[in-house]
């Protein structure tokens, strides 16, 4: 039965209008790690995801078997991967491409595609907790045939550290790393005492260095570099309740930091993508995911910057429940892919979404 209230009726009509959009514009989230199909995981966290040459996706995060404590708390401790070649919508079986003897335990992967070489780059951060506690050592793997093969591990902690750093607090950030426009691998060096460095590579990983000058403040960092071959870094700052970032115009010498206002962040990490893609090949377009929370760890929204980060849009909510950790990549088809941590670590999870759909109607 119709009202005969034509105003009540417009009313109607609009909220219906309303709900048919927000189905539409629904995201579908898929489980690429869970406990729920592994009862002897305590809890998987940590997300990294990049795409290959390929279109491959590579996801991978910690496999936190006895507890879901840090590296530094935890006996045991793997690296473990999943791939997917129809852009998230199904997932290999997991592959667990690291895992060392109990009392070893390795953590916070991250990765770095090179696009010369078709190459893979998977560090992470190793502790043996039984023969040298309390000392971090930065490694590396790689693939050449999209994560189906691995490398032995590679030691770089003498090349991206220093001798009077064997006990700081210190690690290669999670998530990602970043290739320039001359083929240089950039990535973020944490250490909790001397500040946040950056590291990377000239030749492909033959040999790895590290900048002198320490970031600050910066917790878990992630680099990306601007069309002017400026670097960009931004990063996690305890207790300050927004992010901060870090440019460098002269590879890394000097830094100018700024406080991001809008930002807004609980002391979690997050991350930052360069969109080249299609009409944005060339552009600044940065993509930013993140906790939209100053206190608690729940909304994870995504950010965009037309301008190299000079200006940030508002978010775009992906979801309003209990979120954490994240990473993105863009596809092959120019989507954008976001793994993160849902619902108290219980699972990681895959979501797609368009850049028309992120950057409109916000």
């Amino acid at each position: 039965m119709y009202s005969s209230n034509p105003l009540l009726l417009i009313v109607v009509i609009f909220l219906n209008s309303l709900l048919s959009f927000s189905q539409k514009s629904d995201l579908k989230f898929y489980e690429v790690f869970s406990t729920s199909k592994n009862s002897k995981v305590s809890c998987y966290r940590i997300p990294s995801i990049i795409t290959t040459d390929k279109g491959t996706l590579i996801a991978a995060a910690d496999e936190r078997v006895l507890s879901c404590g840090d590296l530094k708390l935890n006996r045991d401790i793997n690296i473990v991967i999943r791939t997917s070649n129809d852009e998230g919508k199904s997932w290999s079986s997991i592959n667990r491409i690291i895992n060392y003897p109990s009392g070893e335990s390795a953590s916070d992967p991250s990765m770095i595609f090179d696009r010369k070489m078709k190459q893979i780059y998977l560090f992470y951060n190793y502790m043996n907790l039984d023969k040298d506690k309390d000392s971090y050592y930065l490694k590396y793997i790689t693939s050449l045939d999209n994560g189906l093969t691995w490398s032995k591990p590679i030691d770089i902690t003498d090349q991206i550290s220093k001798p009077e750093w064997k006990n700081d607090f210190k690690f290669i950030t999670s998530g990602r790393g970043f290739q320039t426009q001359d083929g240089i691998l950039l990535h973020c060096l944490v250490n909790l005492q001397k500040g946040t460095h950056i590291f990377g590579s000239n030749d492909h990983g033959k040999t790895w260095y590290i900048t002198d000058t320490p970031i600050s403040p910066g917790d878990e960092s992630k680099i990306v570099e601007l069309n002017d071959r400026s670097w960009l870094v931004n990063s996690r700052v305890n207790n300050k309740g927004i992010r901060y970032s870090h440019i460098s115009k002269d590879q890394g010498k000097n830094w100018t930091t700024k406080p991001e206002s809008k930002l807004i962040d609980p002391g979690c990490n997050a991350s930052l993508i360069k969109y080249d893609y299609g009409n944005y090949i060339k552009s600044d377009l940065l993509l930013f995911s993140s906790i939209n929370n100053q206190s608690e760890r729940k909304e994870i929204a995504i950010r965009h910057s037309l301008n190299g980060g000079k200006t940030w849009s508002d978010p775009k909510l992906i979801y309003a429940g209990s979120a954490a950790y994240s990473s993105m990549t863009v596809l092959n088809n120019g989507d954008i892919g976001l793994l993160f941590e849902m619902d108290n670590y219980s699972k990681n999870v895959f979501t797609t979404f368009s850049l028309h759909w992120l950057m409109n109607d916000l």
